[in-house]
């Protein structure tokens, strides 16, 4: 056993090209074997609780889509470089390859929402173990990934400092315009279809949030009636609207904003720990300090 994992395969580190490293795991939460590719940059080898990201992609795609469809990995590398991201590490899952998309939820006899939640940061453990239990996480996606970033995130917000949606789908009603398969063959609790009512459920403690979507995208409406939703609610969020479609050339002009946004909430994001520690940290944060 490695970890949850009664098996897990990595990449050989000779063979890893612009510090792309592949994993393949048997998923106890799937009940099959399912792939991350991951970008672990040099500069991470020799530091701890090193930021996780994790990226979803969209229906018909898998863990290779934010890398050969989208350069992720060429865009972080680029921010990390002007200082405008902190060194990290990016997981980017497949979502179990349940027909044209499982929605990253939990299924009858497969569990997609624990494979992302649980299982994909234990691989990033495994994989680049400057990752660890105390590791910063955010999370984002496009499209049905942008569904199960914003949900996941609400949904578990002690897991995650930030999450960000890009032409997401915010019901699950809408997963009917992508998807072969009926609605009715998917097993969704009514308390995981909406973004929104799950974001209003949670509101008590939420990560900070981010979402996006084109002006020539047929989400737009629906990613309108989300944001109204939240203002509306008093929930502090980010909308943007931009020109563009469903979808790469978007998404991939969008992820640098949305890694800038995961780099001010890492920034800014409360201390762990106990209080006589927290307040020990503020009390250092907060004196003097001579410039070299």
């Amino acid at each position: 056993m490695i970890g949850p994992f009664r098996t897990l395969q990595l990449s050989d580190p000779q063979f890893e090209v612009e510090a792309l490293r592949d994993a393949t795991a048997k998923s106890p939460a799937l009940g099959i074997r399912a792939d991350v590719t991951l970008h672990v940059p040099p500069a991470t080898s020799a530091q701890t609780d090193v930021p996780l990201i994790i990226l979803l992609h969209g229906v018909y795609g898998s863990h290779w889509a934010w890398t050969r469809r989208g350069g992720a990995h060429r865009i972080a590398t680029e921010l990390q470089q002007r200082g405008e991201l902190p060194p990290c590490v990016i997981a980017m899952p497949s979502d179990g390859l349940w027909g044209d998309g499982s929605g990253y939820l939990p299924h009858r006899t497969q569990d997609f929402e624990r494979w992302i939640v649980e299982e994909v940061p234990a691989i990033a453990r495994v994989a680049a173990p400057c990752v660890t239990e105390k590791s910063p996480c955010c999370i984002a996606g496009l499209s049905m990934g942008g569904f199960g970033a914003l949900r996941l995130a609400a949904k578990y917000p002690r897991r995650f400092v930030a999450a960000a949606g890009m032409s997401s789908i915010t019901h699950f009603n809408d997963m009917k315009l992508f998807v072969e398969e009926r609605l009715g063959s998917f097993t969704v609790l009514d308390e995981d279809r909406s973004v929104g009512d799950t974001i209003l459920r949670c509101r008590e403690r939420l990560p900070a949030l981010r979402f996006d979507c084109g002006t020539e995208d047929a989400l737009l409406e629906s990613n309108r009636a989300l944001h109204t939703t939240l203002r509306a609610a008093g929930i502090a969020h980010d909308y943007h609207e931009f020109p563009g479609a469903h979808s790469w050339e978007y998404w991939g002009a969008r992820l640098p904003e949305v890694l800038r946004f995961f780099a001010a909430a890492l920034h800014k994001r409360r201390p762990e720990g106990t209080e006589a520690e927290v307040a020990a940290r503020t009390r250092t944060a907060q004196s003097p300090t001579t410039d070299a």
